[in-house]
């Protein structure tokens, strides 16, 4: 099949050979000419598989009779995901697939300055793809419309319950047209998940390429049992013994103060590395992804909930440091790779207390990880010393008027010039 085939508009169709898509993925074949007859859809699909695509692609060529009209462009199309760095994606998606459509679009997400989305929405956007945090804010200061939305998204419903944005997405949806095209996606399938698509859809077409249990059939799956403490130096070992084929990894933590440890260790030990997480800026998490698809950093460190914006065909390996405690994570995390007919990698670290995660896992996917033994970093052993960490810069002397204590760049603010009594730790 081919996505002419798909009853898709001339102009799309330069785009996606512009872009080099020859051949429709099972979503994108299943969903297409159901969204474009106006159908709503209830999507399940594993991450990777092109969901993007399947629902950009009928918006797109429903909104070509308005994309050229002059005056107001009010909102006709929202897209709601749960992270920046997807909303980013799907936003690029639509410039690309929109090459040849005076379509416009904008991007609006958290933990930058507003003023540039307020005035891409004054200008006026077709298409709107948003988190619902700051959507949400600018809803309630007076700057967005609803009332002509016929489109509405909501990708990666699971993510979005677990990121607890449940309750801003309901409030969202309350102001949306009932006379509106639902397209809802999502990983997986939770009790939750259904309970919302019960509530949205309206005789919807249902599609599922893969059972949510099913891992990434041409992803290679190695457990490695570790302490972990030991689990650094295992990462250390598989980097640098292996480094011609593994020119890029991405490697999960469960936490962000766990991601940037892992950084701090593989600089130390000269790997290149940077982390990906909610607690780093905008622009240092797009630098971060930017050089981490260019190959100037090797190892990109990731939390679950920033790498769902992550969408690499070229990547070979996954590692998972720490293995998650929710099942389906485990099938989010090592669909990373694999991709577009490629080959991957998946890699776990297990230490004693995460045994009954890996038990879980294995039962979700109804299949045993191979455990490979051969590793020197087994469960006991003997651990090297870990990087040394590079001295401190001396102390700078006190400039005149300098509060005495108070080395260079130190904010006087937080200096107290009382002493602090030692409490007894039970009362801390």
């Amino acid at each position: 099949m081919t996505f002419k085939e798909l009853g898709l508009a001339a102009p799309l169709l330069d785009a996606l050979t512009r872009e080099g898509y020859e051949t429709p993925t099972p979503i994108q074949a299943q969903s297409i000419p159901a969204a474009l007859a106006g159908r709503d859809i209830l999507g399940t699909a594993q991450t990777g598989t092109g969901k993007t695509a399947a629902f950009s692609l009928p918006i797109l060529q429903h909104l070509m009779p308005v994309a050229g009209s002059q005056g107001s462009r009010p909102i006709r199309a929202l897209i709601l995901t749960p992270t920046r760095e997807l909303a980013l994606q799907i936003d690029e998606s639509l410039e690309s697939y929109g090459h040849h459509l005076k379509v416009r679009h904008c991007v609006i997400f958290g933990g930058v300055g507003q003023k540039p989305q307020v005035d891409a929405l004054k200008r006026g956007a077709d298409i709107v793809t948003a988190t619902p945090g700051r959507f949400l804010d600018l809803m309630g200061q007076g700057y967005i419309d609803l009332r002509h939305v016929t489109h509405f998204v909501l990708d990666e419903a699971d993510r979005m319950l677990d990121m607890g944005f449940i309750h801003d997405v309901k409030k969202i949806i309350a102001k949306l047209p009932t006379k509106r095209q639902t397209l809802f996606f999502s990983a997986t399938m939770p009790g939750e998940v259904v309970k919302l698509s019960d509530l949205l859809l309206h005789q919807p077409i249902r599609v599922s390429v893969a059972p949510v249990s099913t891992t990434a059939e041409k992803v290679t799956q190695r457990v490695y049992k570790v302490d972990q403490k030991g689990k650094r130096f295992l990462l250390r070992h598989l980097l640098e013994g292996t480094s011609q084929e593994i020119p890029s990894v991405l490697v999960f933590t469960r936490t962000k103060h766990g991601a940037d440890k892992v950084v701090k260790d593989l600089v130390r030990w000269n790997i290149t590395a940077q982390a990906i997480h909610g607690n780093k800026s905008q622009n240092a998490r797009q630098l971060a992804l930017s050089n981490f698809k260019s190959r100037i950093t090797r190892v990109l460190v990731a939390t679950d909930i920033a790498a769902r914006g992550i969408d690499i065909d070229e990547l070979t390996h996954v590692i998972n440091f720490e293995i998650p405690n929710i099942p389906e994570t485990y099938v989010h995390r090592i669909g990373r790779t694999g991709r577009a007919g490629n080959s991957g990698v998946a890699w776990s670290f297990v230490d004693r207390e995460e045994l009954p995660f890996l038990r879980d896992i294995q039962k979700l996917i109804r299949m045993d990880i191979t455990e490979e033994r051969n590793h020197p970093f087994p469960p006991g052993a003997v651990l090297p010393e870990g990087p040394k960490e590079e001295p401190r810069p001396p102390r700078q002397p006190r400039g005149p008027g300098k509060p005495k204590g108070l080395g260079a760049g130190t904010k006087p603010e937080n200096q107290s010039s009382k002493k602090k009594s030692k409490k007894p730790f039970w009362n801390k």
